[in-house]
């Protein structure tokens, strides 16, 4: 039977698990922490990605690996892959890792991102706000996520401060993007080159953090989404890439706008476990695993809400006309995500009603 290596044991692992586990297929996890969500379903190697007995156990115990989150090290990854295939490789990762590096890459295949610059010292960051203006975004160059490593900088007597909170590791200043929505793209590729495109996701955020995406995006025109797929199979067939991609775009004016990728499954695909004919999910696990793809065609119109800071009651959530609740098992915490409950429907009217009964019980907005 093959056995999966997962690096990270998060809830995107979990989910993975989940989506692999009726294929006949096993798994093993490495990660830190002291108790992670994949514990109570895969066993656990419990050490960094820097400690190499670790690392030589997991390649030793698996035939394929695979990650559930990018902040691992590139060289950790390269050493994995001299013994055992890893999907996605270590180019892909090493991309994703750098702001700077993936502005280029998208750059370099035409798809259209904001106006950028490498800044490395306080008279760096004085000229770009000078050539990009204000506002504009200083980005940590690495690591970041949620909103977290970012700093608007709004008017000229800020960027002193912006230097001082981040100017302690690479950065990148961006052109800031006054966008409508933020859309997400999410495909999966084969190691045959097969590629399977679910849906733009159109997603709302509150403080950094993803509150709500909707699936198919309901201001999406085919165009759009055809444009979209076009981007992202570029970036896939130039990676020569195995396993689900999502790439961040913003929204303007009809226009998207390349904002980063995900060398993962995503947050903003959580709908398709109940609303497409195959999982994000599952797909992956397909693709790393050598199995045919399956169809990412939506079931009706979906929608998913993350679970941030305190998780309501279970009972409290499945009263909700066509939801489903999906708990992680992680102990509360202010802006932790906990979980996050999918809402399939029909009718787009009817799914906008059931969605505002769930941000009344999530407290969104409030």
């Amino acid at each position: 039977m093959m056995r999966i290596g997962i690096l990270g044991g998060g809830q995107l692992g979990q989910m993975l698990i989940l989506a692999g586990t009726p294929l006949g297929l096993q798994f093993l996890c490495m990660d830190p922490a002291e108790n992670a969500p994949v514990d109570s379903i895969s066993e656990r190697i419990i050490h960094d990605y820097h400690n190499i007995d670790a690392l030589r156990a997991m390649r030793e115990q698996t035939d394929i690996i695979t990650y559930e989150f990018e902040n691992i090290p590139v060289l950790a990854v390269r050493y994995l892959a001299e013994k055992v295939p890893v999907y996605p490789g270590p180019d892909a990762l090493e991309v994703a890792q750098d702001r700077l590096s993936e502005k280029n890459f998208f750059r370099d295949l035409n798809i259209p991102v904001p106006e950028y610059l490498e800044i490395n010292s306080l008279t760096d960051l004085q000229r770009g706000v000078k050539i990009i203006g204000l506002p504009a975004v200083l980005k940590l160059r690495r690591m970041g996520y949620d909103g977290k490593g970012q700093y608007i900088i709004r008017q000229r007597s800020e960027t002193e401060a912006a230097w001082n909170e981040l100017g302690e590791a690479p950065l990148i200043l961006e052109e800031y993007i006054q966008f409508e929505y933020e859309m997400s793209q999410i495909a999966v590729r084969s190691a045959e080159g097969e590629i399977v495109f679910y849906p733009l996701a159109q997603n709302t955020h509150r403080n950094g953090i993803l509150r709500l995406s909707l699936a198919p995006a309901p201001n999406a025109s085919a165009e759009l989404q055809k444009l979209a797929q076009t981007y992202i199979s570029d970036i896939l067939q130039k990676l020569r890439y195995v396993g689900a991609l999502a790439v961040e775009f913003f929204y303007r004016n009809g226009a998207i706008i390349a904002n980063e990728m995900a060398p993962r499954v995503h947050n903003s695909g959580h709908w398709s476990i109940e609303g497409a004919e195959t999982s994000q999910f599952e797909n992956h696990i397909r693709a790393v695993a050598g199995l045919p793809l399956g169809a990412a065609k939506p079931i009706g119109h979906s929608a998913m809400l993350n679970i941030i800071g305190v998780a309501p009651q279970t009972s409290d959530i499945l009263s909700i006309p066509g939801a489903h609740a999906h708990i992680y098992g992680k102990s509360p915490r202010p802006w932790r995500k906990l979980g996050h409950i999918t809402i399939r429907c029909s009718d787009p009217e009817e799914l906008a009603a059931r969605i505002e009964l769930a941000q009344k019980l999530l407290q969104i907005g409030s």
